[in-house]
């Protein structure tokens, strides 16, 4: 090796140093948070995961969280989780029995993905199968693609051999929908902005007459889970929302709006309003500040502060100028770190050793949605 003089030592010290101060970003990459090698079994999910148990015992956190601690897979730990509030009729926003379309048809909507094995499926528009999350993982594990829908999902789901049924409504579900075809049916000739306004009013109230928070308007369960060894999976899966039009598909089967996973980093899932995740895709970017060392509360503060930025239109706005909708986070990390982040003040669950626990989210606007509106 030729020797070097004291000048060149310098110039070269000089030149690692200033190597070492740029930015990750400048170089296309971005620091990633590692996954520790033991983690605490944890299951966060939205509210209605520790609310319904469709007749049995456990609810959806519960079950999901005691299948991961005797060592199931997570990801078919979480699917039975959510498989619970997708059977039970009682949960109207998620399979059998969740308020149809305009139409009166039920289209589910859901997506999977395994942290591990880099699998992912999803469906929508997916009629006559209870359970649409199943429907997701055979996706995700039977095909080539991450993404089916409308009739195509279904006969997938027919030749697997799900039951095909001629209607998922219940007569509480079908009820809920003649109630709003009655009272919307004289706004047809009302300008698009003001029908928007006055349906979804008609709407909210329809939805509290029977029994269902407002809050639910979207509809919607996502679950995530974290095992002992560190491996992160996670579900999302919905009827959409009440009463949409037909063939509408919102953020849940989007990969990275209605879910995100990466093993090494984390989980995020979201409910609430669609189209406000979908245009920011939200759940990929709160995994994508969390890979850059933020703390799951502080990923999705800055998430929603990018929902509120980009939330312009007259309609979507309350008077104080803030969105006139909820949308909430359901945020875990590799390091068994976890929380919920919402618009407006909401709850979620959560299930670890110390058993089943529904808690308040971390809102960014603190006032309650109904007082803005």
């Amino acid at each position: 090796m030729k020797p070097i003089n004291r000048r060149q030592f310098v110039q070269a010290g000089a030149a690692v140093a200033a190597a070492a101060a740029v930015p990750a970003r400048a170089l296309g990459q971005a620091p990633t948070v590692m996954t520790p090698k033991s983690a605490k079994p944890i299951v966060i999910c939205s509210a209605n995961g520790n609310q319904y148990r469709n007749g049995g015992r456990e609810t959806c956190v519960e079950k999901a969280f005691a299948m991961i601690a005797s060592g199931a897979d997570v990801l078919d730990a979480v699917i039975a989780g959510v498989n619970v509030n997708e059977l039970d009729p009682l949960d109207m926003t998620v399979g059998y029995g969740a308020l149809p379309n305009a139409d009166g048809v039920l289209q589910l909507d859901s997506c999977c993905m395994h942290g591990p094995k880099k699998r992912a499926g999803g469906v929508s528009a997916l009629e006559g199968v209870k359970t649409a999350s199943l429907v997701a993982r055979a996706v995700a594990d039977r095909t080539d693609h991450h993404l089916m829908t409308g009739q195509g999902a279904q006969e997938f789901a027919r030749r697997l051999g799900f039951e095909i049924l001629p209607d998922l409504n219940t007569d509480a579900s079908r009820k809920a929908w003649f109630e709003w075809k009655r009272r919307t049916d004289p706004l047809h000739y009302l300008t698009p902005e003001d029908r928007a306004i006055e349906v979804k009013k008609i709407s909210l109230a329809i939805m509290r007459e029977f029994g269902i928070s407002p809050e639910h308007y979207y509809g919607t369960i996502n679950c995530d889970g974290l095992n002992p060894k560190g491996e992160i999976c996670g579900v999302t899966t919905t009827a959409g929302l009440a009463w949409k039009i037909p063939g509408r598909v919102g953020d849940s089967p989007i990969l990275g709006a209605g879910l995100y996973v990466d093993n090494e980093v984390g989980a995020a899932g979201s409910t609430g309003r669609g189209e406000a995740n979908l245009y920011n895709l939200t759940s990929c970017l709160i995994v994508e500040f969390m890979r850059r060392g933020m703390h799951p509360k502080d990923a999705g503060m800055e998430a929603l502060k990018r929902i509120k930025a980009n939330t312009i239109e007259k309609r979507l706005l309350t008077k104080a100028g803030n969105p006139n909708f909820q949308i909430n986070f359901y945020i875990l990390n590799a390091k068994g770190e976890y929380t919920s982040v919402s618009m407006y003040p909401s709850t979620y669950a959560i299930c670890t050793e110390n058993g089943a626990q529904t808690i308040p989210s971390e809102p960014l606007v603190p006032t309650q949605l109904e007082q803005e509106l």
